[in-house]
């Protein structure tokens, strides 16, 4: 029976079934991965997960119920895959700590390099902390403890201690010497760091070029031009940019006396730029940090601000409206026509605003050249408009049969592209002079004016034309 049932299984020593132009896992895949787990079958379990990355576990476990996900990583049991808990959404990361046993966390967390160890813990309660920090070696546990004190979303706490460094006076034979007899070498690693007898970081040498040069050719030949150096206190988001700004694969990071203390490589810093772009469109949506996790009540009470801030926006607008009651009694037309003049202006707003954010995220839009993009913008609007100007004009004469109201809702047109243009640019370089996050409230003050100029300038227009 045993030899039949070997016979039978499916060979799942393969890659993973994927969609069609995507990554993500296949419907196939994730339902014999549960179906692994209904029948309880821990081997099976295994091969249906040998061929996925931790990143592909992660996303499994985010996609399942918490049902199925309990199930899933109890029938695991001590094969869990640490690196799947660094690629976890930290929305989720404590519910499947609080799911692993002590010993299995301990052996998940064991092997793990000390920067995804620090991103494991820093959100963690004191309890949980002590028990994944309980489970390092003694040199890990301090490095660890060390990273925590330094700021949060610093580049103390995103920078790995596992660093490869030479004296800046050996050659290349004595690097490669000293590399083939080491064995706690970091799993990946792109430079060899140079440092003085201070151990001041001094340059970066690639392992191309290391291995490219025979063994007389001094270390200090072979150094970069572009070398920066962070210290532990310096912004992640700083961190970020630099990296892609000067295309940087790896950095040292010093302490308060440039001794060389840690090392940040290109997929931690891409990470935060990542994470970066994700928080300002979120926010530009007025939507926060959600996460596919959150329970209901935690994204109701972060929606609700933002929906309060909305309404009182709304009520600006339509007492702009309510001034102009007796018009739009007189003129149907216009309520039908006014809707039309206040979602171009939004629209606009927003294509600007969201130009505006961006730039200033990546640092292009600065003192030096900030006119010529408000500028720009504002002209931008003002070709738009007119061209809808002339399409809403030839609209409204074809539809209500006179030219005066195609004339109105045109000039209303112009101007409310115009401002929006403005207002889409200048309110976030305001807001990011005075120190307030642009992607958090811009978008509020930009729908505010662009309704409220939009609704004046076209009632107000048909107020004098028409009546």
């Amino acid at each position: 029976m045993a030899e039949d049932d070997d016979q039978a299984e499916p060979d799942t020593e393969r890659e993973p079934e994927r969609e069609e132009d995507a990554y993500s896992l296949s419907p196939q895949a994730v339902a014999r991965i549960i179906y692994a787990v209904d029948i309880g079958d821990h081997d099976l379990l295994l091969r249906e997960l040998s061929g996925l990355h931790a990143a592909d576990v992660a996303d499994l476990l985010e996609q399942i119920n918490a049902f199925d996900r309990r199930r899933l990583i109890e029938l695991y049991g001590s094969d869990f895959d640490g690196d799947v808990l660094s690629e976890l959404d930290e929305g989720l990361r404590q519910e499947v700590i609080g799911l692993l046993p002590p010993d299995v966390l301990a052996d998940a967390v064991r092997d793990l390099e000390s920067d995804d160890v620090v991103d494991l813990v820093e959100d963690l309660e004191d309890h949980e902390q002590e028990a994944i920090l309980s489970a390092l070696e003694a040199g890990d546990r301090i490095a660890v403890q060390q990273s925590l004190t330094y700021p949060e979303y610093s580049a103390g706490r995103l920078m790995q201690r596992e660093v490869v460094m030479a004296p800046e006076h050996w050659n290349v034979g004595e690097a490669i010497d000293y590399l083939r007899n080491q064995e706690d070498l970091p799993e990946q690693f792109y430079h060899i760091i140079l440092v003085d007898p201070r151990l001041r970081p001094v340059g970066n040498v690639t392992l191309g070029k290391l291995m490219a040069a025979r063994r007389e050719v001094l270390l200090s030949a072979l150094v970069e031009e572009t070398f920066h150096v962070f210290p532990v206190t310096q912004d992640e988001e700083d961190v970020a940019y630099a990296f892609n700004q000067y295309h940087l694969i790896s950095a040292p990071v010093v302490d308060e006396d440039d001794r060389l203390v840690g090392v940040i490589t290109i997929d931690d810093a891409m990470a935060v730029l990542d994470e970066e772009h994700e928080e300002d469109i979120l926010r530009l949506a007025g939507v926060g940090e959600g996460r596919l996790s959150d329970r209901v009540i935690d994204t109701t009470r972060r929606r609700f601000p933002w929906l309060a801030v909305n309404l009182v926006t709304a009520i600006l607008a339509s007492m702009v409206i309510a001034q102009f009651e007796e018009a739009i009694t007189q003129v149907v037309a216009l309520a039908v026509l006014m809707p039309i003049v206040a979602s171009m202006g939004g629209n606009a707003g927003t294509q600007s605003l969201t130009v505006a954010v961006r730039a200033i995220a990546t640092k292009d839009l600065t003192g030096s050249n900030v006119w010529r993009f408000i500028r720009r913008e504002v002209l931008v609007g003002l070709v738009n408009g007119v061209i809808f100007a002339v399409v809403m004009g030839v609209v409204g004469v074809l539809w209500f049969g006179g030219p005066e109201l195609g004339y109105v809702i045109g000039a209303a047109m112009v101007i409310n592209l115009v401002v929006a243009g403005l207002a889409g640019t200048v309110i976030p370089v305001i807001l990011e002079r005075i120190g307030v996050d642009p992607a958090l409230a811009s978008g509020a003050f930009v729908t505010t004016v662009t309704d409220v100029v939009g609704f004046f300038a076209f009632l107000g227009l048909a107020a004098a034309v028409l009546l």
